[in-house]
């Protein structure tokens, strides 16, 4: 009998804070500074979306648990980097991240950057060291698949396009060809990597994970624009209202925020449709994808 959800999720993001909290650097390992830092802006924080999103595509061909973990992880660690990059006063200069003092407040902004740099190589450290398939050909794969959805034809890549979007008026398909790659990418590769992590999945099924993977990304950056605009900065554990105030266009200046509900539950159920053909197993995506589409954090 399967495990309800919520035990589910919090087994699963047990395994991953126990496997962060041994492999990040202790704080009492030189350079001490830094390692208390990179300790600071990935443990004990963030709702852990993207690991949970690896484990459940994991199930899907029955992978060792031990194996999910170590993805889990490296994905985590280059979504945490992500952060404290784009909270810097050079992107977004924000103050408050996961309800506590962003990186470069709490340390300052030349740690913040090594922080940022110093997660995203021991992301491919820990994706390289330990068999996470049975092929070390189909390992390698997994190490460039997370290095593109990080860099410039991904994460990056969005990250420099929101930039230059500032103050200006975007259509639809502009906005959603921008979160593909910020917002989306690294949501792509958790569930890919997940997958990846046992070998019973045919080409077509990762196909069909891959569409279900972009859709819950775009549907869970209309929410993101839906709780900027309406939930306040305690909920969020960041800044509320930034997008507006920064003059960034959003699904919610675009569409308003009705529509773009409406958007978020067509995405919901363009993703689960993309899951038919996995069954039972899928249902801790299924959930997840539930769980994007009506949070209100």
């Amino acid at each position: 009998m399967h495990p309800d959800f919520k035990q589910w999720t919090t087994e699963c993001l047990a395994l991953t804070e126990s496997f962060l909290e041994k492999r990040l650097p202790t704080s009492d390992c030189a350079p001490t500074r830094l390692h208390e830092a990179m300790r600071y802006a990935v443990l004990n924080g963030g709702k852990r979306i993207r690991p949970l999103l690896s484990f459940a595509a994991g199930e899907l061909g029955d992978a060792d648990k031990t194996r999910v973990v170590v993805v889990s992880a490296a994905v985590e660690l280059i979504h945490a980097y992500s952060l404290v990059h784009d909270d810097l006063p050079c992107m977004d200069n924000d103050t408050l991240r996961r309800g506590k003092p962003t990186c470069h407040i709490q340390y300052d902004e030349s740690t913040a950057l090594l922080v940022g740099d110093s997660l995203q190589s021991l992301a491919f450290q820990l994706l390289a060291e330990p068999a996470v398939t049975d092929e070390p050909q189909a390992q390698l794969k997994m190490i460039q698949q997370l290095a593109v959805a990080a860099g410039s034809r991904g994460m990056a890549g969005g990250q420099a396009i929101d930039l230059d979007s500032v103050g200006k008026i975007l259509s639809l398909p502009e906005l959603e060809s921008m979160h593909i790659h910020k917002t989306g990418a690294l949501i792509r590769v958790a569930v890919i990597l997940g997958a990846s992590c046992s070998n019973k999945l045919t080409q077509d099924q990762f196909k069909q994970l891959d569409h279900f993977a972009k859709c819950i990304g775009l549907a869970f950056q209309v929410i993101d624009d839906i709780l900027d605009a309406e939930a306040s900065t305690a909920a969020l554990g960041k800044t509320a209202g930034k997008d507006a105030e920064n003059n960034k266009p959003t699904y919610v200046s675009i569409l308003g925020v009705t529509q773009a509900r409406e958007l978020a539950h067509e995405l919901r159920q363009k993703a689960e449709e993309s899951l038919n053909q996995f069954g039972a197993k899928a249902l801790r995506l299924q959930q997840i994808t539930d769980f994007i589409v009506q949070r209100n954090f």
